[in-house]
């Protein structure tokens, strides 16, 4: 099989290696779309990678034993793996599970953990069907572009009166625009770059900030009906501050934009008199994935929501492409 490797700064490749074979509970799955994500960041470095991506789309294709799926089924690939028996795990929480087993100690070799490849392995619980009705492209929103922000407008039940606004668009932020407009809130969003705040205003922001305009801060708070609630899809601190001074009086935030910098909280004006709600969201339970199915079959404007689609062959201008920004979810097929 062919799977795609980060050889150098701004290099990509595709190598040959063998087909996985799948063992007990683990099913071998053909990659049909493999959404990409942030491994542009490590190309642009040139940190080689040997196994990349951690989303994606296929088709069962070889089973060990009976289990929750079978030969045919098509399905979405959750992110990540885990453990299937802790109390994370058993409440549908997979994401955050701490004893999972890494594919090499299961399996005896990393081959198969990357998504950027014609064939991967993954436990069979950790796979779930698609529906006939939906394409294995739509399938593919149910990841990262729209799976992390519908888990966290559940965790903060932002509703249909309310206001929410969103700093980052990038293909996470784009679908939390589409996942806020289609519960019915007002949406504004915080976004520098010109395409992905147009693809927002597309996608029914009503507003779109810079970040870069000192007035920012200001008109936020002029604003005429309060800020209920907030995401954060860009990981940055200025962002989080933003969000934190603008959202009215016990109001809710999450955080959704992965950051390894520090955040400046006050606990006395943020949390104690302002009466703020901060979570961390990093995806969504697994049993809302149908309720999540639902809003990919009902959202009428989703083609918007992806701007590129390279074969993964041509895994070099896909990276080259993403690393643009001028981009909202870029996909790799194999088909």
């Amino acid at each position: 099989m062919l799977r795609a490797v980060i050889t150098g700064a701004r290099e990509a490749k595709l190598v040959e290696t063998t087909v996985p074979s799948p063992k007990e509970h683990w099913a071998l799955v053909r990659v049909t779309v493999a959404p990409m994500c942030t491994e542009y960041k490590q190309w642009l470095a040139g940190t080689p990678g040997e196994y990349l991506g951690h989303e994606a789309v296929g088709e069962v294709v070889e089973t060990a034993q009976p289990g929750r799926v079978r030969v045919g089924d098509r399905v979405v690939v959750q992110p990540l793996y885990a453990c299937g028996s802790c109390p994370v795990c058993v409440q549908g929480e997979h994401i955050h599970c701490e004893e999972g087993p890494t594919p090499a100690a299961f399996t005896g070799s990393r081959e198969g953990s990357a998504t950027m490849a014609e064939y991967l392995l993954k436990p069979d619980w950790l796979l779930s069907r698609i529906p006939p009705d939906v394409s294995d492209e739509d399938a593919a929103l149910a990841l990262c572009t729209l799976g992390p922000s519908f888990g966290a407008f559940q965790r903060i039940e932002l509703r249909a009166h309310e206001t929410v606004l969103i700093t980052g668009l990038g293909p996470v932020g784009l679908g939390a625009v589409a996942n806020a407009v289609f519960r019915g809130a007002r949406v504004l969003a915080v976004e520098s770059n010109p395409f992905r705040a147009e693809r927002a205003r597309e996608l029914g922001a009503e507003q779109v900030f810079d970040p870069s305009d000192p007035e920012t801060p200001a008109r936020l708070r002029a604003l005429n009906s309060p800020i209920d609630c907030a995401v954060d899809c860009s990981g940055s601190p200025a962002a989080h501050r933003l969000l934190i001074d603008s959202v009215r009086r016990k109001g809710r935030i999450a955080f959704v934009g992965e950051c390894s910098q520090d955040t400046v909280i006050r606990i006395s004006p943020d949390l104690i008199r302002k009466g703020l709600t901060l979570i961390g969201s990093w995806h969504y339970n697994l049993a809302e994935f149908p309720r999540l199915l639902q809003v990919i079959r009902r959202l009428s404007n989703r083609e918007l929501l992806v701007s590129h689609r390279f074969p993964l062959a041509e895994i070099q201008t896909a990276f080259e492409t993403l690393a643009g920004q001028e981009t909202a979810k870029v996909l790799l097929t194999t088909r």
